[in-house]
Formats: C-alpha cells, structure tokens, sequence
C-alpha cells in the first residue's frame, strides 16, 4: 500500500491497524534540539482517545503512546522518531458478522475492490483509529512550531444544525464541554440533539474550526505547494471530512470584490488588514494574518439501523451494525484537525527556510 507518507521534509510515515498490535508513525525530518517528552505527546493523545465521555465510543484504549527513537536527554537528536501506540481493547468478534457485508458510508467497497480482500476488523487501515499516529505526531510538530511562536487551535462551530453564536463565542469555555464549543448554550443544544439521535440510532456530523496565530507572510509555496492548496490536503486526508474552506470560504462566491478584499494598512511599521476574509492565505502564501479554515465532518457512518446494502457474493443484504461506535466523531477529530495543520506547516515553514539564499549564508556564517 503506498500513500502513508505525507510531507516533503518534516515526514511522517502512518503504521498499523485498528484491531492489530498496535498503530503507531514515524517522523523523519525534525530538527534536533527540540525539548520533547512523553507527557508532551500524551496530552494531546488523551484528547483523542476513545472511551471518554457519553458521546464517544466504548471501546477502552489507554492510547499510551511510547517514543521508540530519536529522543535523547529529552530532546530530539535529528535522527527518526519512532512512537506507537499499542491496542488494549480490541474486539474483533464485533466485526465477524459483518466481515463479507460492504457496510454503507465505509470504505470497505472500495478497499475489496482495490486490493481483492480487506480487514474487516473495524476497517483496518481505512479505520479512524488510524489518526492516533497523526496526533503523536502532531504533538511533536506543536512543539517545532512553539520554538517560533507559532500555535494552532482548533474548535466545534457546529454541530448538525446548532452553530456557535459568536455573540456568545468564549474560547475557554471549549474546555468545559465535550463537543469542544466556545459556546456553552450551543453545546447544551447539541447535547440533547445528539441524545435524540442515540435513541433514534443514529449519528451526526459536525464543523470544526481551526485558528494558527504567529506564521509570518510568505509561508507556502506560490504554484502546486500553496498554504491552503497544502493544508487542505492533509485535512481531507482525514478519513470523515467532507469539505474544508478558508477565510469567506464559499461566502466569497456571493460577494463582490470590493467587499472580499482585505485593505491593507501599517501599523506600528507592520502591513496590517481591516478584515480577514483571505483567512490568513493570499497567493498560497500567508499574509500575515490569523490563518483561519473550517472543515465538515459526516455523520459517524456505523449506526445501528438497518440499512440496505450488499455483500461480496454480489447479494442484496441489510445490515444492522453493532459494536462500539462514536455517535458523533466531532468532539475526538478536534485534535487531529490541529495534528494534521501542524505536520503541513512545519514542512512548510522548513521549506521556507531554503527560498532565500541569505539563510543559506546565515547558516554558513557568510552575513
């Protein structure tokens, strides 16, 4: 299988299954120096992991991530970092009733059709549980771009048809509930709204929001690797995303262009913007601003209703899917959204560092 690769410097490489030994990635391209610990990554793991809180799957992972290279003296050598993240709970009993059934909003048509079988045990690869390395190694490009004051956060707008009301918009309150909303009517809304789909045995989809202050004007490249065109993809690589705008996003398509233009202006000897529509992205390079995009989640596709669909043996079926599933992946994908906006803006920032001949010098000691 080619394809678990992504960046061109700072370079991850996924591994694993969701009902394997474990799942883990590997980093190539970080620099060393870099103060990194265990608990550094955990945090960000606790975030992800399932079996926390009523709208998130049973299944119980301590998601225990352990650095199996390129970290010495808590600090990275340069060399590739190696984590995984070992399976605890795995119940591959839940998926045998199902395992010649193409389960309706998987991937699993089209993973047979490719390879000719597939591992039916919670998907395999094309599972979810697949982000985990993406999040180990998101923590460590958090902490790259921490060493030059870049950071990345990411929140729920909405959920199903409930948005965030930016009169009410508390960014600490993000913390206080489990759907990640800096709104806490909003989120006690999509509480019962969620609730009511549970009891109805469904799911529901979402929109997250992320937000990276700090990135300097000029980062990404100005023809195939733009900052938008490169964040957008590692985005909708992962696995439930549906779509991804930036800025105005498809707001922009109803505007005129003396509304959608972003005015510049100096202050304190610094090219400014009165508005942001741009969401931070101008010519695929950042202009300064707040980078700002918005992605949309499906519905959680496992749901315990019955559902029309077929089997390998070319027969009509339906199929009731059981086990433990998240009704809704919103609350869990918050921080593989800032995992996967990481990794692409540390490479790119890397890649930045080669556009001018006088970082060369600097580098050589020649200015």
């Amino acid at each position: 299988m080619s394809g678990s690769v992504y960046g061109n410097i700072f370079k991850i490489s996924t591994w694993g299954e969701s009902h394997g030994k474990g799942l883990g990635v590997v980093i190539d391209g970080c620099p060393a120096g870099i103060p990194i610990d265990s608990d550094d990554i955990q945090r960000d793991m606790d975030r992800r992991k399932p079996g926390t809180g009523k709208y998130a799957t049973k299944r119980s992972e301590g998601d225990k991530v352990e650095i199996l290279s390129g970290v010495f003296e808590g600090k990275t050598t340069g060399t590739p970092i190696s984590l995984a993240i070992f399976n605890e709970d795995q119940r591959s009993r839940d998926y045998s009733a199902i395992c010649d059934i193409f389960r309706p909003g998987h991937a699993d048509f089209g993973f047979e059709s490719k390879y000719g079988f597939r591992d039916y045990r919670g998907g395999g690869r094309s599972s979810g549980r697949e982000t985990s390395g993406r999040v180990a190694a998101g923590a460590v490009a958090k902490k790259l771009l921490a060493e030059i004051g870049v950071e990345v956060n990411a929140f729920t707008v909405a959920v199903n048809d409930i948005v965030v009301d930016e009169k009410r918009f508390d960014f600490a309150e993000r913390l206080n509930n489990q759907f990640y909303m800096p709104d806490k009517e909003a989120a006690q809304r999509a509480a019962a709204l969620l609730d009511d789909a549970m009891a109805n045995k469904d799911s529901v989809g979402g929109i997250i929001q992320c937000e990276v202050t700090g990135l300097k004007p000029g980062i990404g490249e100005p023809v195939f690797d733009k900052l938008d065109a490169s964040v957008a993809k590692g985005i909708m690589s992962i696995g439930a995303v549906k779509g991804i705008e930036f800025g105005a996003g498809f707001e922009a398509a109803r505007m005129y262009g003396s509304d959608n233009n972003d005015n510049f202006y100096i202050s304190e000897g610094k090219v400014r913007k009165y508005t942001n529509n741009s969401g931070g992205v101008l010519g695929g390079m950042s202009d300064g601003d707040k980078l700002v995009f918005r992605a949309a989640f499906k519905p959680t596709p496992s749901i315990a209703q019955s559902q029309i669909t077929v089997n390998n043996r070319g027969e009509n079926v339906t199929v009731e899917i059981s086990g433990r599933h998240d009704p809704i992946i919103i609350p869990r994908a918050v921080v593989v959204v800032e995992a996967m906006t990481a990794v692409t803006l540390a490479d790119l920032i890397l890649m930045d560092m080669c556009a001018r001949i006088d970082n060369v010098k600097k580098l050589y000691g020649k200015v």
